[in-house]
């Protein structure tokens, strides 16, 4: 078998890997002007650690608004933890950067959705689709004047594939 370089691995790498330095900028000196983020996450990866009663609410995935109020960001290597208001009660969560589906800036329309497989799926597909694609998406701007939960992610106006920027 030959080795073969695993892009989509590489590339989720280095999209984690700016996540993580945006989070550490604002972990340092705030959210800056209207930006804001959306982030949602698988609550039932094995690392998330948040409320019994957000991960009964939410067995599958929850977006999160990070804007006007919130505590406690601490970014680490592997995630972040912070604490929200959720109804006026604060909760603390853990987020591993594995657990993140979509983060999204909707002040400067920018998002990056990380493309789920089941391990079954990728098995029976072929090298080049089993590895995950990341897709960039353009969204319309909003305004959120509340910390809140969404139960469906933020609709995109447009999503472009990175295969669009590729040199044949």
């Amino acid at each position: 078998m030959s080795r073969t370089i695993d892009y989509g691995n590489l590339m989720h790498d280095a999209m984690r890997s700016l996540i993580r330095n945006v989070l550490l900028d604002v972990a340092d000196n705030g959210l800056p002007g209207a930006h804001h983020f959306f982030i949602t996450f698988d609550t039932a990866h094995p690392d998330a650690e948040l409320a019994d009663w957000l991960s009964d609410r939410y067995p599958d995935e929850m977006t999160v608004v990070m804007q006007h109020w919130y505590d406690g960001l601490e970014v680490t290597e592997d995630g972040f933890s912070i604490t929200l208001n959720f109804g006026d009660a604060p909760e603390p969560l853990y987020v591993p950067y594995d657990a993140i589906r979509t983060f999204v800036d909707p002040s400067v329309e920018f998002g990056l959705r990380f493309e789920q497989q089941d391990e079954d799926s990728a098995e029976e597909a072929s090298e080049d689709e089993a590895t995950s694609e990341a897709d960039v998406e353009t969204l319309p701007q909003t305004r959120e004047s509340e910390l809140e939960v969404d139960e469906a992610p933020p609709q995109a106006a447009e999503i472009v594939s990175l295969d669009s920027f590729r040199k044949t």
